[in-house]
This record gives C-alpha cells, sequence and structure tokens, in this order.
C-alpha cells in the first residue's frame, strides 16, 4: 500500500500555503470566447465560458476554487479534499469511468492523467478536455494557474493569485537566506523512507530556500525518488525534517524519534520537524506558498 502511495506522489510530480482566498465569485477577463490553449493534450479550445467543470484533478481544484471558478466546478474525484467546499463525487482521475463523468454534462472536463485514453473518449462525446500533467517548475506550475484562468473566464483573478504566490514566497526565500549556510534535509514521502532529489518539484522547494537533500547522492537511478535506508538518513545527520506522511501513515516528531538511532539525528535533537498534510506537499497548486512557510519555519527556529 505504501508503495503504491509513493509511485503515485512520483506519477503526479515531476511535488508543493495558506491557501489563496478572496477571489470573487463574479467572472474576470477575458469577456470574449473562444480561446485557445496549449495544454499536456496539444491546443485545446474552449468555445465559451464553461459553466459544468468536471476536475479529476485535485491540484486543478485547488487552483480553479482559487480564482473564484468554484460555483462553475460540479463534480470532482474523489482524491480532491481541498477546499471542503468542493462538491464530493466516487469519480477517479486514475481508473475514470467515461460515463459517470458524462452523466455531469461537462462543458470543460481537466484532468491530471489521460488514463485509459479518456481524454479521446470524452472529445469523442463532444466533451472538452484539458489536460495538464505534473508540473515540473514553479513556471509551469504559474503557467496552469493563468491557464486555468483564461479557460474559464478568470484571467485577472489567475493573475493575481500569481502574483502573490511569487510575492510572498519571494519573501520567504529571502528570509531562509538568513539561516546557517549549508542546512541539510529529509523529506520522507512514507515510513519506508523513500525521499524525493532536488530534480523533482518538492527538491526544488528546498533548492530555492538553499536546502542540501541528503537523497541527491542516493538516487544511484536518476529516479528522483529513492528508497532510503535508516542506516543512510542516520549518517547523513539531516538539520531539517520534513514528514509527507502526517495523513496516510500517522507520522511526527514523537514517532520518528521512537526510530533506533534516530534520537542522535539533529533535526530530532533541535525539534527541526516539519510536519505537512500528504496533500500539500503532493500538489502544486495554491498552497505551494503553505509548504514553503512551513520549511521557513523550521529554518526560523534553527536561527534562535
Amino acid at each position: 500500500m505504501l508503495r503504491s502511495f509513493v509511485l503515485a506522489v512520483a506519477a503526479t510530480l515531476a511535488v508543493l500555503a495558506l491557501s489563496v482566498s478572496g477571489a470573487s465569485g463574479a467572472p474576470t477577463g477575458p469577456s470574449s470566447f473562444p480561446v485557445t490553449v496549449v495544454a499536456s493534450n496539444g491546443k485545446v479550445t474552449v468555445q465559451k465560458r464553461p459553466a459544468r467543470i468536471v476536475s479529476l484533478s485535485p491540484t486543478a481544484t485547488e487552483s480553479l476554487f482559487a480564482i473564484g471558478a468554484g460555483p462553475q466546478v460540479v463534480a470532482v474525484d474523489d482524491q480532491s479534499d481541498y477546499p471542503k467546499s468542493a462538491p464530493k463525487t466516487a469519480l477517479s482521475g486514475f481508473t475514470p469511468n467515461v460515463e459517470a463523468i458524462a452523466a455531469y454534462r461537462p462543458d470543460l472536463v481537466v484532468i491530471a492523467y489521460d488514463s485509459k485514453g479518456l481524454s479521446q473518449a470524452l472529445g469523442r462525446l463532444g466533451i472538452t478536455v484539458l489536460h495538464q500533467d505534473g508540473a515540473k517548475s514553479f513556471k509551469g506550475a504559474y503557467q496552469q494557474i493563468r491557464q486555468l484562468g483564461m479557460v474559464t473566464g478568470r484571467e485577472a483573478a489567475a493573475t493575481r493569485l500569481v502574483m502573490s504566490m511569487k510575492a510572498r514566497i519571494g519573501r520567504l526565500v529571502a528570509d531562509a537566506k538568513k539561516a546557517k549556510p549549508g542546512l541539510t534535509v529529509y523529506h520522507e514521502l512514507d515510513p519506508t523512507l523513500f525521499s524525493v532529489t532536488s530534480k523533482t518539484f518538492i527538491g526544488q522547494v528546498y533548492s530555492a530556500l538553499s536546502l542540501r537533500n541528503i537523497a541527491d547522492a542516493a538516487d544511484s537511478a536518476g529516479f528522483g525518488y529513492p528508497q532510503l535506508s535508516a542506516e543512510y538518513v542516520v549518517s547523513a545527520d539531516p538539520d531539517v525534517i520534513v514528514l509527507a506522511d502526517t495523513v496516510c501513515c500517522g507520522q511526527k516528531a514523537s514517532t520518528v524519534a521512537a526510530r533506533p538511532g534516530w534520537d542522535h539525528v539533529s533535526a530530532i535533537r533541535t525539534g527541526s520537524i516539519v510536519r505537512i498534510d500528504d496533500s500539500i506537499a503532493s500538489r502544486w497548486g495554491p498552497r505551494l506558498v503553505s509548504f514553503f512557510r512551513a520549511v521557513s519555519s523550521a529554518l526560523a527556529r534553527l536561527r534562535q
């Protein structure tokens, strides 16, 4: 089960805020359609402002609500657990059921995975599909938010969201530079010690915060998601530990400290353990700021 969780994260990420709120429910430009964007499934043209959106991408769901397009969303997949106001369904983005999706009479479907030829199947039914694959960079994440703004008629709100994210992350990055140089980090995907390297989206967060990732040296396969050993982590003695398995696996400072030999790890001795909601650490939407803030807070404690 844990291995499946890790592989799902790896497929999603090529991972990262307080959620950005306050977007108006009123439509914001552009006011004219059709709109054409280039997504993972090529050029996508939306003929008119969609009124019945189905989101099969948890990241897209968060972004749609953050830019004020929530009232246009009629259904989301079973992994879209944020925001709480998102409509709950049993739809799956991993094993999609075309008939169940079509039953919502969507005029736009946003997907993160094109499983079982989903986009083509929906296209044959005359349903427009926007495929946004896992963002590989912050630039790519921002572009996807802007893209969602364009196809929903909320481009101005999407632009404001991106500008806000950039500004807040910029302040956190600047603040992180006050920390002692050369600090190391260990990011835990699950208790079997799968981790992430600097080449992943999540790893770029640590690089931006000037942290050295202990998993980099262990990724002999170059996959980006190596499984470390307990001995390796203890020997690397990370200054910061980020637990992205708090929801799935109940990990916290006390459970990590109870692992044999881990009580001597610097992060545990200084209390520099970051507990992050699994979903925040596996998505690249508005709550990316929350990820930066959580890690930045740990670095601030190390300066005290």
